[in-house]
């Protein structure tokens, strides 16, 4: 069976992480189809959420074609498939669970579809033994197999589209590219001189901490945040509402509400910025692809779990860099005192050894292969 003979793919996606679960899902389905020309139907529960990464998504529309991907509105478990409806690889994103009428009818497929739970990303030493693992249907002639992307060559590596890193590379050598892009975000050359910080977290980040550190340092810092995004701390600092536009300086900190923008952009606002706070999986990935210094925000998790995750992560990225370490930790309410004011300036100090780090990581992870390459090439084995 060659890989021409995978010619379909289902992936069913329901948007738990905000913008980070369907902002993978879209992805991964444009490099499938644009990379490999397999024939995706992505199966999505919240087309608004969507629309936000993914202007032209039409909300009401129950079936819609964009980029060459079918795009369902995924409203309920009811239904009733035929094997002829079925792809030849069905990927339920994050443990979800497809429709009962779906599972019957890929029973009746031959030959069978390859099956995945395609798992969440983390460090953690586990994954290595559970990556790939079979689990067998209780009741069905069907196999199941949990896939993981990761950081080490027994996982499925990263997501990465093949032109990304030359991408990258054509924007970062024009030296007037990232400030023609900041420009056509409001971002004046002023606010462009200084230390240029993106910032995508969740709401209970301590930003309101960060911007005093901020705004008391001795360092300009020109913070950009999306329309949306911690509005709380943003309409405090602004005094105002925080729609894309406004903008206020205090001390040494500007914050500036810039558009939220669509994927593609978003990579070279990573690409523009000297810091990148990101969060959640998505972003966290793309940032790793910027080889720019990073702060993760992680999706919070009951008893604290994600620490343990975050603890992970920076034992194998930043081992031996205490500033990012630490600072991570504070970010993250893994401290119980974060002492942004303090861990501020240590971390500053820092961005140049970050900066370094952050390029050996992305040559490291290059070695591993792109995660949509390596699951197609086990489906190709498993069919």
């Amino acid at each position: 069976m060659s890989l021409r003979d995978l010619k379909t793919l289902a992936l069913f996606c329901k948007v738990v992480d905000n913008f980070g679960d369907i902002g993978i899902c879209w992805r991964f389905a444009l490099q499938l189809q644009q990379e490999h020309g397999i024939g995706v139907t992505l199966w999505v529960d919240d087309l608004r959420t969507f629309k936000r990464i993914r202007p032209d998504v039409d909300v009401d529309a129950s079936i819609q074609h964009i980029a060459g991907v079918t795009v369902r509105h995924w409203t309920s478990q009811d239904g009733e498939f035929a094997p002829s409806d079925i792809a030849d690889i069905v990927i339920e994103f994050f443990a979800v669970d497809i429709p009962p009428g779906y599972i019957k009818a890929m029973a009746q497929c031959d030959p069978k579809p390859v099956w995945f739970n395609l798992e969440g990303l983390t460090a953690e030493e586990w994954v290595e033994g559970c990556h790939t693992l079979p689990s067998s249907h209780p009741q069905l002639p069907l196999t199941k197999y949990f896939f993981f992307p990761g950081f080490t060559s027994k996982t499925g590596g990263l997501l990465r589209e093949a032109s990304l890193l030359d991408e990258r590379r054509r924007f970062v050598s024009d030296p007037g590219a990232a400030a023609a892009f900041l420009a056509g975000l409001g971002v004046t050359p002023s606010e462009q001189a200084g230390l240029k910080v993106s910032l995508f977290c969740y709401q209970h980040a301590p930003v309101t901490e960060l911007f005093e550190a901020w705004q008391q340092g001795p360092v300009p810092v020109t913070c950009l945040v999306p329309e949306g995004v911690v509005a709380d701390a943003a309409r405090a600092f602004i005094g105002g509402e925080p729609q894309a536009g406004a903008v206020a300086t205090r001390g040494a900190l500007t914050v500036r509400i810039v558009p939220f923008v669509a994927q593609p952009d978003y990579d070279k606002l990573l690409w523009s910025c000297d810091l990148n706070f990101v969060r959640g999986e998505d972003s966290f990935v793309r940032a790793q692809w910027a080889g720019k210094p990073f702060v993760w925000h992680i999706y919070h998790q009951d008893e604290n779990l994600h620490h343990k995750k975050l603890r992970a992560f920076l034992h194998r990225y930043s081992p031996d860099i205490e500033s990012l370490f630490a600072f991570s930790l504070g970010w993250n309410g893994a401290l119980e005192d974060a002492g942004l004011a303090a861990q501020w300036p240590l971390l500053h100090a820092d961005l140049s050894l970050i900066s370094r780090r952050a390029e050996e990581w992305t040559g490291q992870m290059l070695n591993l292969g792109d995660f949509t390459g390596n699951i197609l090439q086990f489906a190709r084995s498993h069919r």
